[in-house]
């Protein structure tokens, strides 16, 4: 017999870049470990990834070449326990009952690595925020 509470699942949704979905879903990932059960979704194909998302990520020592977004189905949004919007609420499907959360982020106006440090420690924050709701220790 399993006493083990089930894992929270938790979907990162940014339709239009993937590498947000990604780098979220990176953190939570490397910051809960195996008590979060973590996907992310989007609509553009793994390679069109802004590079500085991984160059990023790989600063503070998080691999992105083994998480890859999947294309957003209703399937995966209704399979998880909270969906994520990033910027894009309004192109993920809703399902009554469902806990939806929006994390708006600014967009630096630069696409290079820059940039995107800024995005990367605005998301870092929000995930460390949801650990200790969802999956405290």
């Amino acid at each position: 017999m399993n006493d083990r509470p089930a894992r929270p699942s938790v979907l990162f949704v940014c339709v239009h870049n993937a590498g947000r979905s990604q780098m979220a879903a990176a953190f939570l990932e490397h910051l809960a470990g195996d008590r979060v059960d973590v996907r992310s979704a989007g609509s553009a194909p793994a390679e069109t990834v802004n590079p500085a998302v991984v160059a990023a990520m790989d600063e503070i020592g998080i691999d992105l070449s083994a998480r890859t977004p999947k294309i957003l189905t209703t399937q995966a949004v209704q399979a998880s326990d909270i969906v994520i919007t990033m910027g894009c609420g309004d192109a993920c499907p809703v399902f009554p009952g469902k806990r939806y959360l929006d994390w708006q982020l600014d967009d630096p106006a630069g696409q290079g690595v820059e940039a995107v440090r800024t995005i990367r420690d605005a998301i870092e924050a929000r995930v460390r925020a949801l650990i200790s709701e969802i999956a405290p220790g």
